[in-house]
């Protein structure tokens, strides 16, 4: 088995030589994980997106709520609540992170600003803001303004003076096809081939967790994803032989990510 990352006994849903899945609150996992243990972590964290509105998806007028681990308290405007939720588990990462590990963290305009006042105020600099381009983004139902069509994902690391991050420049530069790869990434939504195993709402295509981890990870390395959802980042991580950890606190997604990663240790 996988060694042990944690200094107190945590919940394992599913563990093998190369994978550890956890199902609880971040928060307080994290807090039983060793000092700088981690290579890289990638998060795809709340956007407090469930207010009740509405989207469209698959040509269908849909509700834009996601689940209740989505939402902000009724109570304030929500602007200091969801700070402080950000601030707390970057901590709490940056605790895990070693050295010379970086994080990456995606979002919207809905919590984007918060991440990166978010970053800095922890303690990291920000290195890149890459921005997701989606050639196939679902159409604004109110027509009030332009149509969503972008994300934002900040790749940071420690703002110490000893942190050197690793970034594969060449192997970047050969997947753009031998030029420099800009800061702009523009492609389509995730597959219904990558949702064989079950939906989540906000599941991210494979494609990016490609780039994110042959760009700043080597064979061999941890990866750790504290909000796993469906399980991309562990996908991408096994596929080019990393290590990884993933955490959540829906058992319903952590079982689908259990699916998609057994489904790739079976294909390599």
């Amino acid at each position: 088995m996988m060694e042990s990352l944690f200094t107190k006994k945590v919940p394992l849903y599913f563990e093998t030589n190369e994978i550890q899945l956890l199902l609880g609150d971040s928060f307080k996992i994290l807090t039983k994980m060793k000092p700088e243990t981690v290579d890289m972590i990638f998060a795809d964290p709340p956007y407090f997106l469930s207010n009740d509105g509405i989207t469209c998806q698959g040509g269908k007028m849909v509700s834009v709520n996601k689940g209740s681990w989505d939402k902000l308290s009724k109570s304030g405007t929500g602007v200091e609540e969801k700070h402080k939720f950000n601030r707390k588990w970057i901590k709490l990462c940056k605790k895990v992170l070693k050295p010379n590990g970086t994080i990456w963290i995606s979002g919207t305009l809905h919590n984007i600003y918060s991440i990166g006042m978010a970053l800095e105020q922890e303690g990291f600099k920000i290195i890149n803001n890459i921005t997701w381009q989606k050639t196939n983004p679902p159409p604004n139902l109110a027509c009030r303004c332009f149509t969503h069509s972008t994300e934002t994902i900040l790749w940071a690391r420690k703002n110490e003076k000893k942190s050197r991050h690793f970034f594969n420049y060449q192997k970047m530069k050969e997947m753009n096809g031998g030029k420099q790869m800009k800061d702009v990434w523009t492609g389509a939504l995730t597959r219904p081939s990558e949702k064989t195993e079950g939906k989540h709402p906000t599941q991210k295509p494979e494609y990016l967790l490609e780039k994110i981890v042959l760009a700043s990870t080597e064979e061999g390395q941890v990866v750790l994803d504290p909000f796993c959802g469906s399980g991309t980042t562990g996908v991408e991580s096994i596929r080019f032989g990393r290590k990884f950890i993933g955490i959540d606190v829906s058992e319903e997604y952590l079982e689908i990510s259990k699916r998609r990663l057994e489904k790739t240790l079976n294909d390599k």
